[in-house]
């Protein structure tokens, strides 16, 4: 067992508590479980499946969860990693901070739009979710888009602790009555040299109906 580090997305585990109080107080609550997670480093599973848009990118792995109903590819080398709180993690072996994980909670929205602009849920998300209250945090850019006629926002944003900076890029949609979110980053440092590989990542999360 391994205890995964100087990761802000993954450094404190967020749980939002009710996405329908949250409407209503125009608010995102979460509630922070411990600060030190154990993470069991793995291969990513052979068996996953993905769809043949995810097939022919160069450098990537696909991954596709049949039983949430999403898939996403990440670069080729990372490693799958539990965590607790996150429905699927990976992570670079080398560089702690580039990692990609997905979370989902249950809601009862219908579509992302509900809870307000692109800038206004990025903007919550960062302060409230994404980072632990202890950094800075930056938005610079939110942005919607459609896909097969689901709406998506994607945005980027920095969150500064004393000892890093991580630049970092989210996608938010809704489907299966869950409010997913797929994030991505890596130090500041080292932003220029992943940001193509960043966008890829976000740009291929996709949702699909899950039947019962």
């Amino acid at each position: 067992m391994a205890t995964l580090q100087n990761s802000p997305s993954l450094h404190r585990t967020p749980v939002l508590n009710s996405f329908t109080k949250l409407h209503k107080q125009s608010t995102f609550h979460c509630c922070r479980k411990s600060n030190s997670f154990l993470v069991r480093a793995e291969q990513a599973s052979a068996t996953s499946t993905c769809s043949p848009s995810q097939e022919n990118i160069k450098g990537f792995l696909p991954v596709t969860d049949k039983k949430d109903g999403y898939e996403f590819v990440y670069p080729f080398g990372w490693q799958e990693v539990t965590i607790e709180g996150q429905d699927k993690v990976f992570k670079d072996v080398i560089e702690p901070l580039e990692t990609a994980s997905v979370t989902l909670f249950p809601t009862v929205k219908q579509d992302i739009k509900e809870f307000g602009s692109p800038q206004q849920v990025a903007e919550t998300l960062i302060k409230k979710v994404l980072s632990p209250p202890t950094q800075k945090t930056k938005l610079i850019e939110a942005v919607e888009h459609d896909i097969d006629g689901k709406t998506y926002y994607t945005f980027e944003f920095i969150a500064k602790a004393p000892n890093f900076t991580r630049h970092a890029l989210s996608t938010v949609a809704i489907g299966n009555g869950n409010f997913y979110t797929l994030t991505t980053g890596a130090n500041e440092r080292r932003w220029d040299k992943m940001k193509d590989k960043l966008h890829t990542i976000v740009d291929s999360f996709k949702l699909f109906k899950v039947y019962d």
